[in-house]
């Protein structure tokens, strides 16, 4: 990224940048029990809820969707409410519309099985394969995962291992431990 992208950046997720018109991605982060999840939402939905850095995150966005990024509470404060609400157990559906635009064509395809992963419940890399008709391409689909740009809101924290353990999770292990445990605390009180 060079000096004058980070100035931007520094410039429009500033909490004083009041642009005239709406950026074409709303641009801003979220702390929760997780840490700080850098979000964007464009108008097709959010496109990024990711544990990389905020600079990172901007540069592929401005290299994959768009460069007229700033904040907008109007489009991502609904998303903060989402995530306080599945924090606290209250929310087992996100529906703001995902946006899988940083992800590659195969990725989209697991990333979408994944979306169909029941709330409270767990599947693995191999269950997986089977369902898209891949069943030997394992590699591919943990860096599928791995690559999620919609952490969260798309659960691939819901696939384990094949042996019982949780596996990696691109917000850590206790951060992908902590979003098991919430839901299962959230499915046994119902």
């Amino acid at each position: 990224m060079s000096s004058g992208d980070l100035e931007a950046l520094l410039r429009v997720t500033s909490s004083t940048y009041r642009g005239e018109t709406p950026p074409d991605i709303a641009f801003g982060t979220y702390d929760g029990a997780v840490g700080r999840l850098v979000l964007a939402v464009t108008a097709k939905g959010i496109v990024a809820c990711s544990f990389e850095p905020e600079n990172n995150v901007f540069e592929l966005l401005t290299r994959h969707v768009g460069s007229f990024i700033g904040q907008d509470a109007r489009r991502l404060d609904p998303v903060r409410r989402e995530l306080d609400a599945y924090f606290s157990g209250r929310l087992r559906a996100f529906a703001t519309p995902v946006n899988l635009t940083l992800a590659t064509p195969f990725a989209r395809t697991v990333l979408q099985k994944t979306m169909a992963i029941p709330y409270g419940t767990t599947t693995t890399l191999e269950e997986i394969g089977a369902s898209i008709g891949r069943p030997r391409a394992l590699r591919a689909i943990g860096n599928a995962l791995a690559s999620n740009p919609v952490c969260v809101i798309v659960p691939c924290h819901r696939v384990v291992r094949e042996d019982g353990g949780i596996g990696d999770y691109a917000g850590g292990p206790a951060a992908k431990q902590h979003l098991l445990n919430v839901e299962q605390r959230a499915s046994t009180r119902r």
